[in-house]
């Protein structure tokens, strides 16, 4: 195991045991609160009863007394039970690092919901478990998974913005308690699908009863109105004019019935995920931010933000009262309850709309953020990748490797190609590790330009976008061959690079539904094509037919390749990439041994 692994074990693990105590405090603490709930709703009851005995201010007191005291105590219990919870999402945040660090799957969501077959995902192991995604993912939201997806599909490309979100992962890697708090906390409350879509929703219809002048005068003459004739009823039994009151108040809210019933339906029940949203906006709020003016963009935004929220949680989950029968009828007939609900929505939404889905997309960055500085904190011997302006499009690394096999098997390699070299032959006999490398450099792209640490002693790159055909299927939906599949991939890798945008194009064997002489002219047609583009090419092939093209195209086109070692009847592999051209061929040696063909 690493040291630095070693390290961050004993870091979790003392974790765990912090909470572990924490957890086992507050459950003792809950149990004592049961008691004294028990203990005050007995006094409660003996002085009720008691009191109808016998009439006494002493008794009235004792009444009034346990009954403030069971509330205070009901209270408390629920604050416990919320702290609680908080602490064993902390646990499992811990419990959940401890496991990656030692190569077990994350807990969190794998993003396969992400994964439609499109551009890179796919040959990249992008979605899915065991993917990338998987591993970075510490997302309670939806809009924290689909801000990452987004990223991880479509890193930035302008050197200031990958420089700034370098700054910002840098920044919030050492405060673990805070990102822990920013998980545990999102993890409170689980997002059901479709209520922020009917929040959107309601924020996009108009605020129909809100406009109405007359309407904002009534809601407070009317209950006005009405408590003094009730007092009044109360006090001599006139209920003529109350009834008048209650009248017109219902009269109004039934011809507005539906309407309100609608908005219910879009607003109401809300308060879960609202809470959980403005909760980690809170919490993110309170982060150090330095020098990273990503930070403190995000921090500006979210300080505004999470309050506001927090009243819109509190109106939905007042406007939720209405389907108490009770309170339906008593607050409606007396004070309007349903309008007043309805026309402090509406007016909290007149203010906020514009501002609402920018939140959503703050909670998504913070997410987002959270998951690459925990990456950058569980993997400190990676490196932060060097940014080369300029229009030569450049890539070098020393021990470059693949972040998602585990550390003590991976083999790192050295590499650069651009300026002047453009394309890279790749040749290896199957299971050499050619595919492997081709992952490798398009994985650590990715996350140099998410502003990652990245998987290399060190790491310095042009911004580029990736084109990839790796892992090629065929559909019997859309009826196309594996060949004609392939195809239309190389196609569009071409019409990508006819923009004139820089990619990093990798190639893995292509052409391998045709016959060896076709599939020579065409790879070295296609070969021939990539090179008057703006990229840099890793192709990939057995095809050893290929390697002339490099005395053709000198310092342009390059071999370099993975071999195979047969060594006492045995087949091993490095995994190190070399300079030349393979030469040995372990399908013909593995098809001896395992008896397939002859001695």
């Amino acid at each position: 195991m690493r040291r630095d692994a070693i390290t961050k074990q004993s870091f979790y693990e003392e974790k765990i045991r912090h909470y572990t105590r924490l957890i086992n405090a507050f459950k003792k603490q809950l149990v004592l609160s049961a008691i004294y709930r028990v203990s005050a709703f007995v006094a409660l009851a003996v002085s009720v009863y008691f009191l109808v005995q016998h009439f006494h201010f002493l008794l009235i007191a004792a009444a009034v007394l346990s009954l403030l005291l069971f509330i205070f105590l009901v209270k408390h219990a629920v604050r416990l039970n919320e702290q609680k919870t908080l602490h064993e999402n902390l646990l499992f945040v811990n419990e959940n690092e401890l496991g990656v660090i030692n190569n077990k799957p994350n807990k969190m969501d794998d993003g396969k919901a992400f994964n439609n077959g499109g551009g890179y995902a796919s040959d990249l192991d992008i979605f899915g478990p065991g993917s990338l995604f998987h591993l970075l993912n510490r997302n309670s939201t939806s809009h924290g998974r689909l801000h990452l997806a987004n990223l991880l599909i479509a890193p930035p490309q302008h050197i200031d913005d990958i420089k700034e979100r370098q700054q910002a992962v840098k920044a919030f890697a050492p405060q673990v308690d805070m990102r822990q708090l920013v998980t545990a906390y999102g993890l409170m409350r689980k997002e059901e699908e479709g209520n922020l879509n009917n929040i959107e929703a309601w924020l996009n219809e108009g605020e129909l009863l809100y406009k109405r002048k007359w309407l904002q005068v009534l809601r407070w003459i009317l209950p006005v109105y009405n408590t003094f004739f009730l007092l009044l009823y109360i006090a001599n039994g006139q209920v003529l004019y109350l009834l008048a009151g209650v009248g017109v108040g219902w009269l109004i809210t039934g011809r507005n019935a539906k309407y309100i019933h609608k908005q219910h339906e879009l607003i109401g029940k809300k308060q879960a995920v609202l809470d959980q949203y403005a909760d980690i906006l809170c919490t993110f709020s309170n982060a150090g931010s330095g020098n990273a003016a990503l930070l403190q963009r995000l921090q500006k935004s979210a300080g505004q933000a999470h309050k506001t929220i927090k009243a819109l949680a509190k109106l939905s989950s007042m406007f939720d009262q209405r389907l108490n029968l009770l309170v339906n009828v008593l607050l409606n007939s007396i004070v309007l309850y349903d309008l007043q609900c309805i026309l402090e929505l509406e007016k909290w939404k007149a203010k906020n709309k514009a501002d609402f889905n920018e939140w959503l997309h703050t909670v998504g960055e913070i997410e987002s953020l959270n998951a690459f500085a925990g990456f950058a904190f569980n993997n400190e011997n990676f490196v932060y990748p060097l940014l080369l302006a300029g229009d030569a499009l450049s890539i070098e690394t020393k021990q470059v490797a693949h972040p998602l096999i585990p550390a003590n098997e991976r083999i790192a390699n050295d590499f650069e190609a651009g300026n002047p070299d453009k394309l890279l032959l790749v040749t290896g006999s199957n299971m050499s590790g050619k595919t492997t490398f081709l992952r490798t450099l398009g994985v650590n792209l990715i996350l140099a330009q998410c502003g990652a640490p990245v998987c290399a002693a060190s790491f310095s790159f042009s911004p580029m976008q990736l084109l990839t055909s790796i892992r090629i299927s065929d559909s019997l939906q859309e009826h196309t061959s594996y060949f004609m599949a392939e195809l239309k991939k190389l196609q569009q890798i071409i019409h990508e690079l006819q923009t004139g945008k820089p990619y990093l194009v990798l190639i893995d064997e292509i052409l391998r539904g045709t016959n060896s002489e076709d599939k020579t002219h065409g790879s070295e047609q296609f070969i021939l094509q990539l090179i008057q583009y703006n990229c840099i090419t890793l192709f990939a092939t057995h095809d050893l037919m290929l390697a002339s093209l490099e005395n053709e195209h000198k310092g342009i086109i390059n071999n370099w390749c993975f071999e195979s070692i047969i060594e006492n009847g045995e087949l091993h592999f490095d995994y190190k990439l070399r300079k030349g051209v393979a030469r040995n061929r372990n399908a013909s040696f593995l098809m001896k041994k395992m008896g397939i063909t002859g001695k």
